[in-house]
């Protein structure tokens, strides 16, 4: 679990699997750790016979900060944020890997694919967008929580106001485990929190070029994953972008919300695997 070592800038990683084997990254939504591609997940894509990398988003857990408490604009774009993979994958010597993205992770993806063709094999985009058109966001408009430095909460309030959000945004097919969202909250928190980064990553994501025509020239396989009771990015998304990338594969899910739900683990690491097949390298 180390720091990139390309220079000045530190991400911190890790990865779970055999070097011999294929990569596939895993990006974090704003905000979120690497915790949050929870182990199981994990191991069930180790067990495909796939290195798994995951890693905290600049601003997010332990790696590296870019202001302090006042600072709402770290300086940064979201190909910045396409060059810490890049970062991970030249300390890690991997030459290209798959690329598996959610929310602000699928954005990132996206940069990565269309900027940086030669290290990605395979993208999937769960519950993203490609750009800031209305029909893409479900409730358009810049949330305070973004607009304002963060106030500094005790652990016990983190975790709950955690859980709520979480349990807001699950959609209503599948039941929300309050008991491991809440472990989880903990774990963030312990290992890393810093609530100052999601207002700076929020400022990239304003200025976020428009996608979508780029998107039609993809030369790779593409997987998009959407809820269609997403309350953030709205599924219409995934079925614009589902048109643009001709070697692209769409799975819409009735009844889940923004979150990857373990009761659908398996039919996306069927789905991210079977991309990845397609986009192996020779």
């Amino acid at each position: 679990m180390p720091y990139t070592t390309t220079d000045d800038v530190q991400i911190w990683y890790e990865t779970i699997g055999s070097p011999e084997d294929e990569a596939i990254v895993l990006i974090a939504g704003g905000g979120a750790q690497l915790i949050a591609w929870q182990d199981p997940f994990c191991h069930s894509l180790v067990e495909a016979g796939y290195r798994v990398v995951r890693f905290d988003n600049r601003d997010t857990g332990l790696s590296q900060r870019f202001g302090g408490p006042e600072d709402l604009d770290g300086g940064y774009e979201m190909d910045d944020l396409a060059l810490d993979v890049i970062r991970v994958l030249d300390t890690e010597g991997i030459a290209a890997a798959h690329m598996v993205g959610h929310s602000m992770g699928g954005i990132v993806a996206q940069y990565l694919a269309l900027d940086h063709p030669s290290r990605v094999l395979s993208a999937t985009l769960a519950s993203t967008i490609p750009g800031h058109d209305p029909a893409w966001v479900v409730t358009p408009g810049v949330p305070e929580i973004f607009t304002r430095p963060q106030e500094r909460r005790s652990r016990e309030e983190v975790v709950e106001l955690s859980v709520a959000v979480q349990a807001h945004y699950a959609g209503s097919a599948y039941p929300f485990d309050a008991d491991t969202a809440r472990q989880l909250a903990g774990l963030a928190y312990d290992r890393g929190y810093w609530p100052d980064g999601l207002p700076r990553q929020w400022a990239a994501l304003a200025r976020a070029t428009e996608r979508l025509e780029r998107l039609r020239g993809l030369d790779l396989p593409v997987l998009i994953l959407h809820g269609r009771e997403d309350r953030t990015c709205a599924w219409r998304a995934a079925v614009d972008m589902a048109l643009a990338i001709e070697d692209s594969e769409l799975q819409v899910y009735a009844g889940m919300g923004h979150v990857l739900v373990p009761e659908l683990w398996p039919d996306y690491v069927s789905a991210i695997v079977r991309t990845a097949r397609r986009g192996r390298r020779a």
